[in-house]
């Protein structure tokens, strides 16, 4: 049976290419928006979904850390994927008719230099397959976009230009998430994990510093600390999380423990394997 996978955005979408390269075959279920796609996932155990949470240029990704704690749904994984822009128009259509490009802001900020160099207007959309997908409708020869190969095959574009990027190395984190109540895989202390947390400091003075002093005198290392506003409110604050090793280990444990004396809530997301991107060099 295929893993049924919700994404955000059309297929063709960077979260369709990365939803395949984790899920050999799987049947991709494309949601307008990551809220829906989490909600689908919260109400199907069958389905699991397949999320960007951040990006090496771009940074992280707007909204998601948000519905974290709404949907509490267990993180079972993470993998690191390369983001290589396209520059894609109709068949046959020749560059000096294109007028315009049409893609996620991200997108369309990544690739300014490029733009700038042909002397394109560019236009925002709310992702690059979905811009693809309209340009595939539309048949506009005035207008070009910036998506994925996936993307140009699945609806029918010609390739201007690859790699149309101006900076090579751009990598977008994808999480994993899942319904399931198991969030903790079984121990193994030759291999490496992540876990991940949400949580919301009590309201005292040196709370943050207190709370962080367990990972320092244990050894544990942090990898992404983030802080958040809540409910439309300055005053209310949630920190994300996530660090280097596994609740069973006893130094992790230790220095949660720590954490916890110092918090109001604390949610663990998941405790998952850490990808083998981490030890590239």
């Amino acid at each position: 049976m295929k893993q049924k996978i919700a994404i955000q955005g059309e297929l063709g979408s960077y979260s369709h290419i990365a939803a395949n390269e984790i899920y050999e075959n799987a049947e991709v279920i494309p949601c307008k928006t990551f809220d829906q796609a989490l909600s689908l996932t919260k109400n199907n155990k069958e389905i699991k979904a397949v999320i960007p949470i951040e990006n090496s240029i771009a940074g992280r990704v707007a909204d998601v850390h948000y519905l974290l704690p709404k949907y509490k749904l267990k993180i079972i994984g993470e993998s690191f994927h390369k983001v290589s822009h396209c520059l894609l128009t109709l068949k046959g259509n020749k560059l000096k008719n294109i007028k315009y490009v049409k893609s996620h802001s991200h997108a369309i900020g990544q690739c300014h230099d490029k733009i700038n160099k042909y002397k394109l207007m560019p236009i925002i959309e709310t992702d690059t397959a979905g811009a693809a997908k309209k340009l595939c409708e539309e048949k506009n020869i005035e207008s070009a976009v910036i998506a994925s190969t996936l993307a140009a095959k699945i609806y029918d574009l010609e390739i201007v230009e690859k790699n149309f990027e101006d900076i090579s190395g751009n990598t977008t984190r994808f999480l994993t998430m899942s319904s399931e109540k198991k969030n903790i895989i079984t121990f193994n202390s030759k291999k490496n994990y992540i876990t991940t947390c949400i949580f919301k400091l009590k309201s005292l003075p040196a709370a943050l510093y207190n709370s962080l002093g367990g990972f320092a005198s244990q050894n544990v290392n942090l990898t992404k600390l983030e802080s958040f506003t809540i409910n439309n409110t300055f005053d209310q604050v949630l920190f994300y999380l996530d660090l280097e090793g596994h609740l069973e280990d006893v130094k992790v444990n230790a220095a949660i423990n720590v954490l916890k004396k110092n918090t109001e809530s604390l949610d663990i997301l998941g405790v998952y394997q850490a990808s083998n991107y981490r030890n590239k060099d």
